[in-house]
């Protein structure tokens, strides 16, 4: 699987080491520093903002009871599921 060219993550990744490993792979961190970081660093607001898009796409998923407990053992199974959730959603909307 190709690396991405960035990765969306919250204040909680926001680890050096895992900077340096993105950085060492092509990928850009696209992660707000903590509050507590001594020398804080840029990060791209904009691209961030587009993890809250993310976020809500999850939230209205796991509202079907069967994805938020995964009833579904086999793995094939529960994608379906979450590809009808997702049709009906966008549906809805």
């Amino acid at each position: 699987m190709p690396c991405p060219s960035r990765l969306l993550a919250d204040r909680a990744y926001d680890a050096q080491s895992l900077r340096d490993w993105l950085a060492q792979r092509g990928a850009e961190a696209v992660i707000p520093p903590n509050p507590t970081r001594k020398h804080p660093h840029t990060y791209d607001a904009e691209a961030y903002k587009s993890r809250n898009l993310i976020e809500r796409m999850f939230c209205r998923l796991k509202d079907f009871r069967r994805i938020a407990t995964r009833y579904d053992k086999l793995a094939r199974n529960f994608l379906a599921a979450i590809l009808i959730a997702a049709a009906v959603t966008w549906w809805l909307n």
